[in-house]
Formats: C-alpha cells, structure tokens, sequence
C-alpha cells in the first residue's frame, strides 16, 4: 500500500510542478506590477486548485488500468484485481485532496500579497 501511495505522490507532484512552472512564468511576465502578478498567480492556483479537485472526483470511477499509477507501478507490487479498483481510486483520491489543500494555501497566499500590495499602493 505505501508504494502505492509514493508513486502516486510522485505522479501528481509531477504534475502539479509543471503548473506551477506556468503559472510562475505568467508571474514572471507580469513582474512589472507586482499586484497583478500575485492576483494571476492566485487566480491561476486557484485554477490548479479546482482541477486538482476534479481529478480526485474523476478518480472514483476510472478504470485503475487506465491510470498513469498503475503503468508506474512495478508487477511485484501491484495489487490483484479483486480490489485494484478500489484501493487505486482511493489512493489516487487522497494524493489528489491533499495537493489541492496545499494548492489552496499557496493560493490564498498569493491573494494576501496582492492584498497587501493594493493597500500599500504599489
């Protein structure tokens, strides 16, 4: 079970570097006006956010071979069809909630700023 959960880990954290390397070259981009790139990066998490979301939904119901989890794992440890389905839903579900938390602080973070930005007038 807890190899399970490493790659998974590693699946999504993955993809969530690859966000965030967008959305810190649109920062990068906006760097001019400090406001507005903390409002897009906060807006484009927030984005991030929700799609984090709706993969940990989409993850109940989708075929455990078809996940990118099961084409990482190695035979030895996969788990035997009886319950694959379940145990992969689950695991990839929880992997999914827990970086969308994280996602959503990072988020709220950047509103702060921004926030604080606009009140200090720059």
């Amino acid at each position: 079970m807890e190899i399970l959960r490493r790659v998974a880990f590693e699946i999504v954290m993955r993809a969530c570097l690859f966000g965030s390397l967008a959305i810190f070259c649109v920062m990068v981009g906006l760097s001019f006006e400090p406001r507005a790139a903390f409002k897009a990066g906060g807006f484009l998490t927030l984005v991030m956010v929700g799609v984090l979301w709706l993969k940990a939904i989409e993850a109940r119901t989708k075929d455990y071979r078809r996940m990118e989890m099961w084409l990482y794992l190695p035979k030895e440890h996969r788990p035997p069809p009886a319950y694959a389905q379940s145990v992969s839903a689950m695991v990839m579900r929880e992997t999914y909630l827990s970086f969308a938390r994280r996602t959503a602080i990072v988020s709220i973070v950047m509103w702060v700023l921004a926030l604080l930005l606009g009140l200090a007038g720059i």
